[in-house]
């Protein structure tokens, strides 16, 4: 089959599915059935989607949704969509394992704060999306269910945490998916499947309920899609303030699909590049970014390259020391336990140990250099309307391995080194989205992000929006396994 020889349903993008289903051009049942066909066919060659109902379960959920419509009834945009939620966040009688084996028949007793948004707008929650343990690192692999593959290369990685979100959504497997993204969750695994992925800017989506409230201020839950406009709808579902979340924006109900379209002239863009020649990146990755940037002069951008004034050594041990306090927050008593910390894998217990060897001082100190790395960025959009950088340092590797241990000629000291392109905008707590900006020789993604200042969410989408217009990647290069030879 070509790749307009799929189902039309499952063809369909969330945005133009949830048309579809109100104006009754397409029953939720035939939703359902479509999806779970589609599944069974494609999941066995990526293994994004785990702990899934069964088909009786969703296509009576499915033929609810038909006769509320049938009333006049609408939950919301997402009304009668299959949805998968990524396994770190609860869903309520659902299994959440975290990628652990302590964790492997966890039934949680309520939704996530995100998941009872999606489940309000209308979605059917068929199943989970593969993670990896607890989510650590960017590769989908974990004891219970195994490894997540490269919807473009099935012997490749799909990225991490959210592989299994990217995955699923680049074989049509979902119309829309839910990510989180720490040290680049959203953004790595999108650009390694040829998807849009926004991580929101802090606090924009509610994370929780959480028993800390105050000190977790890197993870935030967000969209994922294959076009922009329902990366947008969905973040328009997951975003509001919640009254369990104190740190969420409290700044009224907002459309953020609305408006996309925008004239781009004049619009000032700083390129960080590689933080000139600070970051090893592998042979290509530059290349393809480096000639995205027409693509933005296209538009009318004025495009410069720039560097933020700040010793980019100083902000990698920021990151260190503020990851090993918060995943030691989180693990420290299954690690004290010595029959659960034998089931902990070894950057999980390498984090643990970092933590316990932290003092106040140092996470003091840490804290002071996250909010100077945000006061350097802060005087680089004096000048830049925007920024980008690379989504990630390599192309999807081979899935056999848990992590890339050289790039470009230089050997990575950490399991997660590899990826150290991503944390900028996570410690400064900027929204950046990854566009998908082309394939290299042996037919692999990767992408771009898009930083926009602080809370500067839909001007982020507006100008991924623009991107998309004009570049289409998503369209032009389905992966192979969807397209007959």
């Amino acid at each position: 089959m070509n790749a307009l020889a799929l189902d039309p349903i499952v063809a369909l993008d969330a945005e133009a599915l949830s048309q579809a289903i109100h104006a009754r051009q397409v029953s939720c049942r035939e939703v359902m059935q479509a999806y779970l066909g589609h599944i069974e066919h494609c999941n066995p060659q990526v293994n994004a989607l785990v702990s899934l109902r069964s088909p009786q379960a969703l296509l009576a959920e499915a033929e609810a949704c038909d006769l509320e419509l049938a009333c006049g009834q609408s939950r919301g945009w997402m009304h009668g969509m299959p949805q998968a939620i990524k396994d770190l966040a609860a869903t309520a009688g659902l299994r959440t394992t975290l990628g652990s084996p302590l964790f492997a028949e966890h039934l949680p007793a309520h939704d996530a704060i995100s998941v009872a948004r999606v489940r309000a707008s209308g979605a059917i929650i068929i199943g989970k999306t593969n993670v990896p343990e607890f989510g650590l690192g960017s590769q989908s692999y974990n004891p219970l269910f195994g490894t997540t593959t490269n919807a473009y290369d099935a012997s490749r990685v799909a990225g991490g945490s959210s592989g299994g979100a990217a995955a699923a959504l680049a074989m049509r497997l979902l119309p829309v998916a839910d990510g989180s993204d720490m040290m680049g969750s959203l953004r790595n695994p999108a650009a390694f499947n040829n998807v849009f992925g926004l991580r929101p800017s802090l606090g924009r989506v509610p994370y929780g309920p959480a028993p800390e409230l105050f000190v977790q201020q890197l993870a935030t839950e967000g969209p994922m899609g294959r076009s922009v406009t329902d990366v947008a709808r969905l973040l328009t579902v997951q975003a509001g303030y919640d009254r369990r979340a104190p740190l969420s924006l409290n700044d009224g109900e907002r459309d953020f699909a609305a408006g996309l379209q925008r004239d781009f002239t004049g619009v000032r863009i700083g390129w960080l590049g590689d933080y000139d020649g600070y970051l090893p990146m592998e042979d290509g990755v530059m290349a393809l970014c480096e000639a995205a940037l027409a693509d933005f002069a296209t538009l009318g951008c004025n495009i410069e390259a720039c560097q933020p004034a700040f010793d980019l050594a100083r902000l990698w041990q920021c990151w260190l020391t503020h990851r090993h306090f918060l995943v030691h927050g989180s693990l420290a008593a299954a690690y004290a336990d010595p029959g659960k910390r034998a089931l902990l894998k070894p950057e999980a217990q390498w984090e643990v140990q970092g933590g316990l060897q932290l003092s106040a001082a140092a996470v003091y100190q840490a804290s002071l250099d996250r909010s100077a790395w945000y006061q350097a960025l802060l005087s680089l959009f004096e000048r830049y309307d925007y920024l980008l950088l690379p989504s990630a340092q390599v192309f999807p590797f081979d899935a056999a391995l848990a992590w890339p241990e050289v790039v470009g000629g230089r050997p990575m000291d950490t399991y997660h080194r590899w990826m150290e392109v991503v944390i900028g905008p996570t410690l400064a707590g900027l929204p950046s989205m990854s566009v998908p900006v082309g394939f290299n020789a042996a037919g692999l993604p990767t992408g771009l992000q898009i930083i926009g200042p602080a809370q500067a969410d839909h001007a982020v989408l507006q100008l991924a929006y623009a991107h998309e217009q004009l570049t289409r990647w998503v369209q032009r290069r389905p992966p192979p396994s969807l397209v007959s030879g």
